[in-house]
């Protein structure tokens, strides 16, 4: 998936969640995930902007990694909406898998540029023509 698409597809996800976190039932509890749902979700585009903006492939690594965490844990609060009986899982199971899928997405591609750093650490042969 190319950078614009994936930009597009984060920022709907942090759309999909402040949409559910104005349908969740008044309480402290719903008030605490709600808070962190909504901060994590909406965190997912935004550093995955600023790693799009790295200055090297470690500082890339180092963003994508907060976007992998940021995900994981949206991935959490939805679950635990669905565990504490706030929501039913038939009404987050789309937007979870999708969360789901970010993070993979993201790991695989922490994978490759930790490849493609290791590569480029090697020391170079130098030819005997």
């Amino acid at each position: 998936m190319d950078e614009k698409a994936f930009k597009a597809r984060t920022k709907q996800l942090a759309l999909r969640v402040i949409r559910l976190v104005e349908s969740l039932p008044k309480g402290m509890t719903a008030n605490v995930i709600r808070r962190q749902v909504l901060r994590s979700a909406t965190s997912v585009g935004a550093n995955y902007r600023a790693a799009c903006r790295a200055k090297s492939v470690a500082d890339m690594i180092a963003k994508l990694s907060i976007v992998e965490e940021e995900a994981d844990e949206t991935l959490y609060w939805l679950e635990l909406l669905v565990e504490a009986g706030l929501m039913p899982e038939t009404r987050l199971s789309d937007l979870m898998q999708e969360t789901d899928e970010i993070v993979a997405m993201i790991v695989s591609s922490i994978k490759t540029l930790r490849q493609r750093q290791r590569a480029e650490q090697l020391p170079r042969r130098k030819s005997k023509i």
